[in-house]
């Protein structure tokens, strides 16, 4: 499993994004069920969104900020961090957007006494306890030590190459909300699950583990995540993004209450970039974005921070 990823992220020639849906197999009469409700669902909800007081100018499905991480992933040097930071600092970002990086380890100190207040930092991984004698792990702790206000949890690359479970990664995500650190919990299926109609099936098992294991949902961000986008140039549709996110969300409403659903941030990653970002964010149950390889250009990563801009409509 783990090669066949690496192959993936390191090869020339990336499969292209599937134009199908895939999202589960059913059968066509159910199917036709399916998408008349949730064509009518879709109509309520624009409706009613358009009559949401607090975010009254903005076409969001939920009622939280948008948000916005940047994933530097095991990328960078002191020297061209230094020159990202010096970009991220000097550039016009929106304000009614959360933004988040989360920079290697060994330069989250760099990063922290560097970087402009109006960002904050992300771990990109956490131990499932407090720390102590595990050789290569970072615990909540230390994280929280350096000046982290988050943590990336679940991430396809800690559940496809380094084999992360679904049930562990719960319990992480649960620890380092009891220590107070916000999580970006994250959930996507892989290209044969999509393929195979399992894309729903396959983000809801991931999410059911979030939800049997965290104490609370305030400081959860839920980052979709399709894997066959990360990191090779495909990214899904608009339209794909946003059934996954209207079908996240709902499952939200009925496993764990209306309010988390609406709370709750949703938010698109896969090879988003600042060419894509803006009609991505049109999208009402995409919340924001977790961004890859953009987010190590600072020009770009403030592009997509600024595309809130293409979700505000007329008052």
């Amino acid at each position: 499993m783990a090669s066949s990823l690496t192959a993936q992220i390191s090869c020339g020639t990336q499969p292209s994004a599937p134009s199908f849906s895939g999202l589960r197999r059913t059968c066509p009469m159910l199917d036709a069920a399916v998408s008349f409700s949730h064509r009518v669902h879709s109509s309520i909800r624009l409706v009613s969104s358009s009559h949401r007081s607090p975010r009254g100018v903005v076409a969001m499905a939920g009622s939280g900020k948008f948000f916005v991480g940047g994933n530097w992933k095991c990328n960078g040097t002191k020297d061209s961090i230094t020159k990202l930071v010096s970009d991220l600092n000097s550039a016009s970002l929106e304000a009614d957007v959360d933004v988040v990086v989360s920079p290697p380890f060994v330069y989250i100190d760099q990063v922290k006494s560097s970087l402009s207040d109006r960002i904050e930092i992300s771990g990109q991984n956490s131990w499932v306890g407090k720390g102590g004698a595990f050789t290569g792990e970072i615990s909540v702790e230390q994280l929280k030590d350096i000046g982290c206000k988050w943590v990336i949890l679940g991430h396809s690359e800690r559940r496809h190459v380094i084999g992360e479970v679904d049930e562990f990664i719960g319990k992480k995500a649960a620890y380092a909300l009891s220590e107070g650190l916000g999580v970006i919990a994250c959930i996507g299926e892989k290209l044969e699950e999509r393929e195979a109609g399992k894309t729903f099936d396959v983000c809801f098992q991931q999410l059911k583990a979030f939800a049997d294991a965290v104490p609370s949902w305030d400081k959860v961000v839920v980052a979709y995540e399709p894997v066959w986008a990360i990191g090779t140039g495909k990214v899904a549709s608009p339209q794909q993004a946003q059934e996954v996110h209207v079908a996240v969300r709902d499952w939200l409403k009925k496993n764990v209450s209306e309010e988390v659903a609406s709370k709750t941030r949703i938010i698109y990653g896969g090879s988003v970039n600042g060419g894509n970002c803006a009609e991505l964010a049109k999208e009402e149950d995409i919340d924001g974005f977790l961004v890859g390889g953009a987010s190590l250009k600072g020009p770009e990563f403030a592009t997509i921070v600024n595309s809130v801009t293409s979700k505000k409509v007329a008052a």
